[in-house]
């Protein structure tokens, strides 16, 4: 997938002229040739998906003569570091991914130009709530997903059926003590090696906080205050304090474990629960058939809470030809195109119109539990603020310390205190 313009980034530090002519801006007195529309994608995980961009990228070029896409990889495992490497040199691309949580960062920073002006109505009251959510900052649209990420419980139905646990609903999800009773029943029936992988092995910081904030809201607490942005008090209250001793209880019980040295042990019947997201569907439906069956997380005490926030595409302010840009972004927004990806990756198509065509997740599909929890209002988005990179690099690091048994209180304080210290050096992010 790298292309000639990883020559160009390298070429386009050289100075004005060269940035003119070889970053995609049309030459004065140039002949009428397609504009090139410069694209920077992550590196994706899964070849088919990654494909699939490409696939859209040459059918759009079919459908007009007026832009090119050229496609790059960014070859970095973490993208943002990428992101912010170029933008420091001047040399990002027309369209950029954003990870959700990072939306405001970008945005803040100047990366990213507003859609405002061109998301026209019928398809913005078309998109999840959740989506435009995730792409705004400061009342503004920075960027559109093609899907949405859903976070839920999977779980082996022949070990439920065994251990005579009832099957729960959004509609009535297990409470905290349902959910704890489920485990130790679960774990003291013969077969599985404990009752639910927390999939703590994944080696990512914003993982932790996607899968496990949730739990901090569901019992009445947070990552920060929502509206002034801080987390003292509130990262380290005495409801985010509840919820992570709980959290660190599951572990002593032995209803869970942190394995790090293996990722596959629910598809394996290691476990019975998963606790994880959309994107393990395929794997786990080649390895448990028909036993597969998705549930809601569990009310904590307030209500069921799941993470939101995905993959998502924004137009940079550097792009020279950001009319071509959102053309090929609303391409890639067409329930078509939406459908193609989300039937691939497992998640939640990002339109209303394309979810009810859904197979996977329409009123009868497998997956549908996913989008009953957002449809619901159950999705809580990752705190929208340029300091969310340190938030979620200190709730990560509070989690590692609690699994391995650290006091939940002193954990949860360190970690508050890096959050407002960052928010402090940078005189509040201010917009």
């Amino acid at each position: 997938m790298k292309s000639s313009y990883h020559n160009r980034l390298v070429a386009c530090i050289g100075g004005t002229a060269l940035l003119l002519a070889m970053c995609g801006a049309p030459a004065i007195g140039a002949s009428s040739s397609p504009t090139t529309i410069t694209v920077g994608m992550r590196s994706v995980f899964h070849g088919d998906e990654a494909r699939l961009i490409e696939a859209a990228a040459a059918a759009f070029d079919r459908s007009q003569t007026a832009y090119k896409i050229e496609l790059y990889n960014s070859n970095f495992k973490n993208h943002a570091d990428w992101v912010q490497s170029i933008a420091m040199t001047g040399t990002l691309p027309c369209m950029i991914e954003v990870d959700g949580p990072f939306v405001a960062a970008f945005a803040w920073r100047g990366y990213l130009r507003t859609l405002d002006q061109f998301v026209p109505r019928e398809m913005r009251d078309d998109l999840l709530p959740s989506i435009i959510s995730q792409g705004t900052y400061g009342g503004h649209l920075y960027s559109l997903g093609q899907f949405e990420s859903g976070l839920g419980l999977w779980a082996n139905r022949h070990y439920l059926a065994a251990a005579q646990v009832r099957i729960p609903t959004v509609a009535r999800p297990w409470t905290l003590a349902e959910f704890e009773q489920a485990m130790d029943r679960l774990a003291r029936r013969g077969g599985v090696d404990y009752a639910l992988n927390l999939s703590v092995y994944v080696d990512t910081n914003e993982s932790y906080s996607f899968a496990y904030s949730p739990i901090l809201q569901g019992f009445g607490g947070d990552l920060v205050d929502r509206n002034t942005g801080l987390a003292r008090g509130v990262l380290d209250g005495p409801q985010s304090v509840s919820a992570m001793t709980r959290f660190q209880y599951w572990f002593k019980r032995g209803w869970t474990r942190a394995v790090f040295d293996r990722n596959n042990d629910f598809a394996r019947g290691k476990t019975a629960l998963s606790w994880t997201g959309h994107w393990k569907y395929i794997d786990y439906r080649k390895a448990l058939g028909k036993d597969l069956i998705l549930l809601p997380l569990p009310d904590f005490g307030h209500g069921i809470k799941t993470g939101t926030g995905a993959w998502s595409w924004g137009i940079t302010s550097a792009c020279p030809s950001p009319d071509g840009a959102w053309a090929f972004l609303a391409y890639l927004m067409s329930a078509n195109e939406i459908l193609r990806v989300t039937g691939i990756n497992g998640a939640l198509p990002a339109r209303k119109s394309a979810l009810a065509q859904s197979p996977l997740y329409g009123a009868h599909g497998p997956l549908n539990t996913f989008a009953q929890q957002i449809m619901s209002g159950a999705g809580v988005p990752r705190p929208a603020t340029p300091a969310y990179g340190t938030i979620s690099k200190a709730f990560s690091g509070a989690v590692r310390a609690i699994i391995a048994g650290a006091d939940v209180q002193t954990a949860l304080r360190r970690a508050a205190a890096a959050i407002d210290e960052d928010i402090a050096a940078n005189h509040g992010y201010p917009r």
